[in-house]
């Protein structure tokens, strides 16, 4: 079996709960910030220092009306993670990560399908989407080869705000990435 077929495998995709919020904190931070971000390659450690995200950031997900954060589980441990906010016509997908150890072997393309399912069954969204910081070459190119599409349309990133991380250039920003669901 390759290791597509491998990393897709007996995948569980669940809405998490409160008792995940310490595993989703790591998942996340490990995915894009500090030395265990390095193993793969959605690393934000060169651009970024400091907390991706915080349990109270993930409890807020969690606990909202017109979000679910789901989360991928394989073998009892979870493995990959998104959000997903219902905004009237469209869905905002973040939080997104994959297990650095797992990156590169389709797991990533398998969530994002099924979360852009989820959204248009759920919700009936016509549209996804999502804010990328616009530095984020590689990222921003996977996105595009999945149908996502840039738009020039960008907001600040929150300097001055650790909570968000400590910035190590000051031409940081997000771009709004789109892809109809139709």
């Amino acid at each position: 079996m390759d290791s597509a077929a491998t990393a897709t495998t007996g995948l569980i995709f669940r809405d998490a709960t409160d008792g995940d919020v310490d595993a989703l904190v790591a998942l996340i931070e490990s995915a894009y910030r500090g030395d265990a971000s390095r193993a793969g390659w959605t690393t934000e450690a060169d651009i970024l220092e400091g907390q991706r995200t915080d349990p109270e950031g993930v409890l807020q997900v969690i606990e909202s009306p017109d979000s679910r954060l789901l989360t991928v589980e394989r073998d009892g441990a979870i493995v990959a993670c998104c959000q997903l906010e219902h905004r009237g016509e469209a869905a905002y997908f973040g939080m997104f990560a994959v297990s650095p150890t797992l990156q590169g072997e389709g797991l990533g393309k398998t969530v994002i399908t099924e979360a852009e399912r989820m959204a248009r069954e759920t919700w009936g969204v016509t549209e996804m989407q999502m804010t990328v910081i616009s530095v984020r070459d590689d990222l921003i190119a996977w996105y595009e080869r999945r149908g996502y599409r840039r738009t020039g349309r960008m907001t600040p990133f929150p300097y001055g705000d650790e909570r968000f991380g400590i910035p190590q250039r000051d031409d940081l920003q997000f771009e709004l990435l789109v892809k109809p669901l139709v």
